[in-house]
Formats: structure tokens, C-alpha cells, sequence
């Protein structure tokens, strides 16, 4: 009679541990083989509720709400400083089948963070934008850029009010140049001034303002313009 082989299990013994264990409700911490940790709740053996993990090799850290085994709700992000051996914020707010989601403050460094709405990972809706060189945008954005209705204020206070779309000025813009004491308005294409005016404003208050004030275009004779105006449509009619 042959024997018969009975084949091997391919699932590993720690999975096999964790299926049996069932973890649920309220346990204390938990270690995976790679050195990670979990102190928090479960449901059917995945994160679930109020918890904190812990990722050892890449020193970060995650405390706060938990659905399903994914980062969902509201939490804190953050990174170890091995100098102070301190936690230094990356990312406070709200999260989405593992992913920033909603109301959120991205720290990047010291002088450069955003605090918006965020969309699957990425900053979309409304946001501020602090940047090092100390420029602020606020407006609308769209996987990260700049796009819709959207107002950036440079470092040294001029500032362009106007339609963005993936990053660069697109549509009816104004741009401040405060510094000066003049006004651009007009229109822009792929990041470029394409067409619009330029008028004096506020050049009583700028620091370097131009040598002279840009001069007002009128009519001299307004009537005679509208007579002349008229006659032409007169002239127009009679030859139809």
C-alpha cells in the first residue's frame, strides 16, 4: 500500500499564531519579529480604535485612531531625533484608509509647513503654505499644486491675487508690486503675463517707488467723441 504524503503548510508559524490568538479589545504592547510595536485595541486581530505603533527601523511613529489594521480618523505622525531622543512632529490631523484625508498641518521643517484640507495623501482643497524663503500661499490646491482661486505673498510683500491651475499662475491675475507702488492686471498663461494694465498704487507708501507716476489716460473732449460716434451709426444706417 503507498504511503501517502501529507503536504506541508505554506503559512508561516507566526501567522498561524496570529490567527489563533484573536486578538480583540484592549491589549498591552505587541512586538513583531522586526522589531515594530503596537500598544493599543483590536478587532479581529487588526488594529482597531485607539492605538500607537511604532516602526523601529524607520524611527517613526504613529499614535491615534485606528480602523481595519489601517491609520483612519485622527492622529499624530511623527519622527525620533536621535540627537535628543525627542519625537519631532511630521503630520497632525485627520487620516483615511491609511492616508491623509481631511483637516491636516504637514510639518516639513522648521520655517516650512502646511495646514489644509488633504485628499488621498496629497493637499487638495484649501491650505496655507509657509516656505523657508518665507514666501505664504493660500488658496485652493490639487494633488499638491497650486490650483482654482489662489493668493501667493512673497517675502517682501508683493503679491499676486488670481486663477492658478497645476502650479503656475493660469487665467484674470493682479499682481502688487508694493515695493514699487504699482498694480499689474491681466492675464496670465502657463506662469507668464500674457496681456493687462499697469496702474499706480499705493506709491505714496512704497519703499522704491518709480521716478514718475504713471500718467492718466482721458479724453480731452468727450462730446465730441460721442457725436462723431454717432454720425457713424447714422451713416451706417442710411447705407443699409
Amino acid at each position: 500500500m503507498p504511503h501517502k504524503k501529507i503536504p506541508k503548510t505554506t503559512v508561516p508559524p507566526a501567522k498561524v499564531w496570529e490567527q489563533k490568538a484573536q486578538k480583540c479589545g484592549l491589549l498591552h504592547s505587541v512586538y513583531s519579529v522586526n522589531g515594530d510595536k503596537y500598544t493599543g485595541e483590536w478587532l479581529e486581530n487588526k488594529k482597531h480604535g485607539k492605538g500607537t505603533q511604532v516602526w523601529k527601523k524607520s524611527g517613526v511613529i504613529y499614535d491615534g485612531d485606528w480602523k481595519y489594521g489601517k491609520r483612519d480618523g485622527y492622529g499624530t505622525f511623527s519622527r525620533l531625533n536621535p540627537a535628543t531622543n525627542d519625537y519631532i512632529r511630521l503630520y497632525c490631523g485627520e487620516w483615511k484608509n491609511d492616508k491623509k484625508d481631511g483637516f491636516g498641518t504637514q510639518f516639513y521643517r522648521e520655517t516650512s509647513w502646511y495646514e489644509g484640507e488633504w485628499r488621498d495623501g496629497l493637499r487638495s482643497g484649501w491650505g496655507r503654505m509657509y516656505y523657508d524663503n518665507g514666501d505664504v500661499y493660500e488658496g485652493e490646491w490639487l494633488k499638491d499644486k497650486h490650483h482654482g482661486q489662489g493668493m501667493l505673498r512673497l517675502a517682501n510683500e508683493n503679491r499676486y491675487e488670481g486663477c492658478w491651475r497645476q502650479g503656475k499662475k493660469q487665467g484674470p491675475g493682479r499682481f502688487f508690486f508694493l515695493n514699487k507702488g504699482q498694480l499689474y492686471e491681466g492675464c496670465w498663461e502657463d506662469g507668464l503675463a500674457k496681456y493687462g494694465t499697469v496702474s499706480d498704487f499705493g506709491r505714496e507708501e512704497a519703499s522704491n517707488p518709480t521716478m514718475y507716476p504713471i500718467p492718466q489716460v482721458r479724453l480731452l473732449d468727450m462730446n465730441s467723441v460721442i457725436m462723431a460716434k454717432s454720425s457713424l451709426i447714422e451713416d451706417d444706417s442710411m447705407g443699409s
